[in-house]
């Protein structure tokens, strides 16, 4: 069996499309493991911000938590009705594209790329991050582990979506049981203490307090670094052809039961939080530790329960970037139907996937990970406002399509006032986070975006030039259909150019064979010409060939072909010309590197300087 078998499964045949199809079970760790695991990191960015305020910023953790949970029940129920509107896989894309002209359509995209490309990276960074606030000794080795675990996802991907499901399901459900279970016993302890717990671990020492009192500035930026919680929510939205029928109502109960989790587990950990009296600690402090790890800690102490935890939220956050995984590759393939990107990620791989969108989201994650050196603080301030900027696109969008109905479409004014609301919602919210981490680095993703947008448009261009271009609705030209001038460059008499000379023959009558610098040797062609070439042919009356001699006063062997093949070309400008390239073809790839590579230069650069005339012909010789 061979090796890309064993690590990729076999290859599918585009019959059994319907078998890779998955429900519920599997939906959730791969369309809603990037919303869930936000509650490892959302509530500590919001905390790492109030950490100026010392203990006394843990009053305000609930609060902004919850605002963030009221904006996420309101994106819930617009995307709920997504989904039952647009089964065939409403993202923010298709949405916007269709109900707001392509303008909005490549203005979601581009924020939807940017958000699933750094999705991937902080959720890895986030999972090594658990991993090396637990073992501290590997806090040196972070980025060599982030690129290892974005090599195993990748693997794992490939192998298609169904077996990526099953892969994911048990770190997943590990993730929540733990996550469920730190909140049950920590509210237990919490009332049996009287509202005071005693921590089990001992907590790091606070740093001091530098601020008296909550500005609306730093409130703002709290609440922005908070929202990188509701991150993924869209997932299931973009993904809806990978569930069976039916297969709406599949993806929103998939997506209600993502949304109705990820409120336990974030209103959880920041209640528990507060009673605990656990301060966010600075990333560049000495013996850094998660805000999830002390609560951990807090709560159990540092016992198997604790490594049992921090292992499932290292394996849940670094599979987290599997949502990115899945759909980045159906966000690019729909914008390549409509010609704004190439259309190799149109293309299903061997595992009835879209490979190649799998292929450029790895690059571009390892890209970010290395400048950023796999820290997730550093990638915050990039996150969540591509995420929002497509929320309110898709929900700006869903109330246009709601407007376009006709006739009174059942519950169309309800539809339309939940979609108002959540696109207001959002609005707001992206003006918010990108205000408040505009210094922080949240200037880069506003800049990415218009340049997407840019490197989409001249994409399109091209498409429609060649398209305009290739059409021709005229019947079959018959003029100009004489035989070709046929060149063929030949340093040698020998099995390869006999072939190219034979084929010649064939092709017409009027042959030029092109020899540079001809040196008087024993076996060189000048000296052979008459008898093994013209001998031959004048025994059988056959048209003879014209050697045509090139000197070459550096030595240069490419400049004057090229040369000359231009001239034939300018100086016949009704007749086409066929220029024959003898190649020889070796078993192993790397016996190219026995062998001179004149023929692909020469090949490049006819296809580069030559006009439509020019006809380049392979002479393959198999070794």
């Amino acid at each position: 069996m061979a090796i890309t078998d064993v690590l990729l499964g076999k290859p599918l045949a585009t019959s059994e499309e319907r078998a890779e199809h998955i429900g519920v079970a599997a939906g959730i760790p791969i369309f809603g493991l990037d919303a869930l695991t936000s509650a490892a990191y959302g509530p500590e960015q919001a905390l790492y911000l109030l950490i100026p305020l010392g203990m006394y910023g843990i009053k305000y953790l609930l609060p902004i938590i919850v605002s963030i949970l009221i904006l996420l029940v309101i994106v819930f129920f617009s995307y709920r009705q997504t989904i039952a509107a647009y089964p065939s896989g409403g993202g923010s894309y298709t949405v916007a594209s269709e109900n707001l002209g392509m303008g909005a359509g490549l203005l979601a995209a581009a924020a939807l790329m940017i958000d699933y490309i750094l999705t991937a990276a902080v959720g890895i960074s986030a999972g090594v991050t658990a991993l090396t606030s637990a073992v501290e000794g590997l806090q040196r080795y972070q980025l060599e582990i982030c690129l290892v675990i974005l090599a195993i996802l990748v693997v794992v991907n490939l192998r298609g979506v169904k077996d990526t499901g099953a892969a994911f399901i048990l770190p997943t459900f590990l993730f929540i049981g733990t996550l469920l279970t730190l909140i049950g016993v920590g509210v237990f302890k919490t009332f049996a203490a009287g509202g005071h717990p005693v921590a089990v671990a001992v907590m790091p020492t606070a740093l001091p307090q530098t601020v008296k009192y909550l500005g609306i500035w730093m409130l703002m930026k709290a609440f922005s670094s908070g929202c990188a919680a509701m991150t993924g929510v869209e997932a299931v939205s973009n993904g809806v052809m990978a569930f069976g029928e039916p297969r709406a109502k599949k993806a929103q109960y998939t997506l209600t039961v993502i949304i109705a989790i990820l409120i336990v587990l974030l209103y959880g950990t920041a209640w528990l939080t507060k009673h605990y009296q656990i301060m966010a600690m600075d990333p560049d402090q000495a013996h850094y530790q998660s805000l999830l790890s002390l609560l951990v800690a807090a709560v159990f102490g540092r016992g198997w329960f604790y490594f049992v935890t921090m292992g499932s939220v290292l394996l849940a956050l670094a599979l987290s970037a599997n949502t990115a995984f899945a759909d980045f590759p159906r966000l690019t393939r729909a914008i390549a139907m409509h010609d704004y990107l190439p259309h190799v990620f149109i293309l299903r791989g061997r595992r009835l996937l879209f490979s190649h969108g799998v292929y450029a989201l790895t690059g571009f994650t390892a890209v970010i990970l290395i400048l950023f050196r796999g820290v997730t603080d550093r990638l915050i301030p990039l996150y969540a406002i591509g995420a929002f900027l497509a929320f309110t696109l898709s929900q700006a969008g869903m109330v246009v399509h709601w407007k376009k109905q006709e006739g009174d479409h059942e519950g169309r004014g309800w539809h339309m006032f939940v979609n108002g609301v959540g696109a207001v919602a959002t609005g707001l919210t992206t003006i918010i986070v990108l205000v408040a981490k505009f210094r922080s680095g949240a200037w880069v993703t506003a800049l990415l975006v218009p340049i997407l947008i840019l490197i989409m448009l001249a994409v399109k261009r091209h498409y429609t030039r060649v398209k305009a271009e290739m059409r021709d609705m005229t019947p079959l030209n018959l003029t100009h259909l004489e035989p070709p001038i046929v060149v063929i460059p030949m340093a040698r008499w020998d099995r390869i150019t006999e072939k190219a000379l034979r084929f010649g023959l064939v092709l017409s009558k009027e042959i030029k064979v092109v020899h540079v610098d001809c040196d008087e040797g024993e076996e060189s062609l000048c000296t052979i010409w008459d008898e093994k070439i013209l001998t031959p042919l004048r025994q059988e009356k056959m048209a003879e060939p014209e050697l045509v001699e090139l000197t070459s006063t550096y030595r240069q062997i490419i400049t004057p072909l090229m040369e000359f093949i231009l001239e034939i070309e300018q100086a016949n400008p009704t007749r086409k010309i066929a220029v024959l390239l003898p190649e020889l073809v070796v078993k192993h790839w790397w016996e190219n590197l026995l062998h001179n590579q004149r023929v692909q230069l020469l090949k490049l650069l006819l296809l580069l300087k030559g006009k439509q005339r020019i006809v380049v012909v392979n002479i393959p010789w198999y070794l």
